[in-house]
């Protein structure tokens, strides 16, 4: 049995049946933790936790929520929540292999903010902004003051896209398109709206799993309102990233009528085991939410420290089809530069 985080760090429960007021989110937004020693002391965890950089922490800040802080497990400097934000020397080694751009988003640009690889969709930098600096974020050298779809009032981007009669599907992604106020959004969906050849909204978010208020009345009345069928994909990859509020949050933006699947990467000393793995898949089920993608980590610069070799991956991936019921099996991929689609390992 994995302890709870300590009680002083719990939140308390958003119930199902009570929206969050709408902005409401914003405060818990602006008060996250920043500050790496205020993040070990509310863990009890003053220097216990060796190679803790501010050199790291400068060129990649750290910003996580204390809602997400109270899933850690007091005193545990091997929390797998933890390991995700806490910035480590271990970001500033140079390593073969990875780079800024790991999944070749600069030579997939079709317009300003706009990001074009597969067939019959197109992604959005909706924005730069997230609620939680994930430290193996493949985006994390993104030129984002330069690259967001919001720009202009999302005019250049709805133009790429218009011009484009075979994409059938837009993404919303960025940083996280629902860092963005729901009036922002509405913006954006309101010009989307008159493209004829458009059948999907696909929105790819953490907010939900780190910052569970944003999902608040405001915000699922904009996704009842859509015309198009909606996916959301949220994105957690340790069962310890569930509870009580973030399965409310699931269960409003299913209710709102969206489509709600989870894809996670594999890290090394988050869940790079079978337990974990099968956990996971697990806890977001009984949240409502279904396995959707395991991806092999993107080898972005700051990141290798979190890799799992190919051959582990598999041995993994291989037990959980054996454990688990199919449909809570994620598919195993990577991202490779210049691919049709997401490579199946």
């Amino acid at each position: 049995m994995i302890p709870a985080a300590s009680p002083a760090l719990q939140p308390g429960p958003i119930g199902a049946g009570a929206l969050p007021e709408p902005g409401g989110w914003k405060r818990p937004w602006r008060e996250a933790v920043r500050d790496p020693r205020e993040l070990l002391a509310m863990l009890g965890l003053e220097g216990r936790v060796p190679g803790v950089s501010e050199a790291a922490a400068a060129q990649f800040p750290l910003r996580v929520p204390r809602g997400f802080v109270a899933r850690m497990r007091h005193g545990d400097p091997h929390d797998p929540l933890l390991r995700q934000v806490l910035p480590l020397d271990e970001e500033l080694r140079p390593v073969p292999g990875f780079s800024p751009d790991a999944v070749g988003d600069g030579a997939a640009r079709a317009g300003h903010g706009v990001i074009h690889k597969y067939e019959g969709r197109a992604l959005l930098v909706a924005t730069g902004s997230c609620a939680v600096n994930c430290r193996y974020c493949f985006r994390r050298h993104f030129p984002y003051a330069e690259e967001t779809a919001a720009a202009g009032g999302w005019r250049e981007a709805v133009a790429t896209i218009r011009a484009d009669d075979s994409i059938h599907e837009v993404i919303l992604s960025g940083g996280d398109p629902l860092s963005l106020a729901t009036p922002k959004l509405a913006e954006l969906t309101a010009a989307l709206r008159k493209l004829p050849q458009l059948r999907r909204l696909r929105i790819h978010t953490r907010l939900p799993v780190v910052l569970p208020e944003r999902v608040d009345d405001e915000l699922t009345a904009w996704l009842r309102a859509l015309p198009w069928p909606v996916a959301v994909v949220v994105h957690a990859n340790h069962a310890n990233e569930f509870d009580a509020a973030v399965d409310a949050a699931m269960a409003r933006l299913r209710g709102a009528g969206a489509a709600v699947l989870n894809q996670a990467v594999l890290l090394r000393g988050v869940n790079d085991s079978v337990d974990a793995l099968t956990d996971l898949s697990e806890r977001g089920f009984a949240a409502g939410v279904l396995p959707y993608y395991l991806h092999q980590l993107d080898r972005v610069d700051g990141a290798a420290h979190f890799e799992v070799p190919d051959a582990r991956a598999l041995e993994l991936h291989a037990a959980l089809v054996a454990r688990l019921s199919g449909y809570l099996v994620p598919k195993l991929v990577r991202e490779v530069a210049g691919d049709a689609s997401k490579r199946a390992l």
